[in-house]
């Protein structure tokens, strides 16, 4: 069975070498853009904020637990994360449907409204990035850049010796582009203002 470094022989070494250079630009245009949007709402929401409001949005409420093992991080990560987003108002804490002891997390009205204006921002930027693109160009970009970051959360997941988690994948009206990986430690910050980040 031919293993990595016989593929990496096998492969352009050149086209390796500007796959790997554009990856690392578009990492560069990424964290320094934060691909935070348009107009007002530019840099308004961090991306960890970002992943868990949207995590929460598409699953529906869940503990801790399930929500650190979904996101593909620690549970103790996902607590910090969670603090500020319970302290503004976007997530609440309330009883599990069926186990009235146990806390699940929900997203708030307030916080699907945060999430639903960022979303609209950051669908303006797709459309500002990828303006004199088909249809057919943009799906397939999406569909790729969803392929490479699932495969980036799997070689993760086999390096750390976890279990494979699904990457940030693309809902209805979210680009791929604005889904980095979901391991991500960084603290939501501004999460309920207009200000942007800092990098």
């Amino acid at each position: 069975m031919p293993t990595s470094q016989d593929m990496t022989t096998e492969l352009d070494p050149g086209l390796l070498d500007a796959l790997q250079h554009q990856v690392a630009v578009f990492a560069r245009r990424a964290e320094q853009t934060r691909l935070g949007g348009t107009g007002q709402l530019r840099n308004s929401m961090d991306r960890a904020a970002y992943l868990l409001l949207n995590r929460l949005d598409q699953e529906g409420p869940m503990g801790v637990k399930a929500l650190a093992a979904g996101m593909g991080i620690d549970s103790s990560t996902v607590t910090r994360q969670v603090a500020p987003l319970v302290d503004t108002g976007l997530v609440k804490r309330t009883s599990h449907p069926e186990d009235g002891r146990a806390v699940v997390l929900q997203l708030s009205p307030r916080g699907l409204a945060r999430l639903e204006e960022v979303r609209s921002s950051r669908r303006q930027l797709m459309v500002e990035v990828t303006e004199g693109w088909t249809p057919d160009e943009r799906e397939s970009f999406c569909t790729l850049l969803t392929r490479f970051n699932t495969a980036l959360s799997a070689r993760q997941s086999a390096h750390a010796g976890g279990p494979v988690t699904e990457s940030a994948l693309p809902s209805a009206g979210t680009s791929a582009a604005t889904s980095a990986p979901e391991g991500s430690a960084e603290r939501p910050s501004d999460v309920s203002s207009g200000s942007a980040p800092t990098s």
